[in-house]
């Protein structure tokens, strides 16, 4: 075992192999633990997984997408983050591509992606 997969066995999360297998399109539900001074707290951001990067990976990462009082906000979550509390799928969704940057550009009725009842 050299020194990068010693490193990389000490920050995986073990939480990791707990989540569901999710694509992007999917509407998932992330608990986020949140620190605020001596108390925490877990908070749920759910919203359209728009991309994966590198998934299952330690420094792999997704991103997840709301719109929130007419804004679009954006979070990056590590797979091995140890702020990640776990994850559920609120609805599957029909996707074609595996990065869905152009949520970004719309509005609306476009922005939404159409359900997948057969996964």
């Amino acid at each position: 075992m050299n020194l990068i997969d010693l490193v990389n066995s000490l920050h995986e999360n073990p939480k990791v192999k707990e989540f569901p297998d999710f694509k992007s399109g999917d509407t998932i539900a992330v608990h986020t633990k949140i620190v605020e001074g001596t108390k925490s707290r877990i908070q749920i951001f759910e919203g359209v997984c728009i991309g994966f990067k590198e998934k299952g990976r330690v420094n792999g990462h997704f991103r997840v997408r709301k719109v929130s009082n007419g804004t679009g906000v954006e979070r990056v979550f590590p797979f091995h983050s140890p702020n990640v509390d776990k994850i559920e799928i609120v609805q599957r969704g029909k996707a074609r591509k595996a990065k869905l940057y152009y949520l970004r550009e719309r509005s609306g009725k476009s922005a939404r992606v159409a359900i997948d009842y057969d996964r």
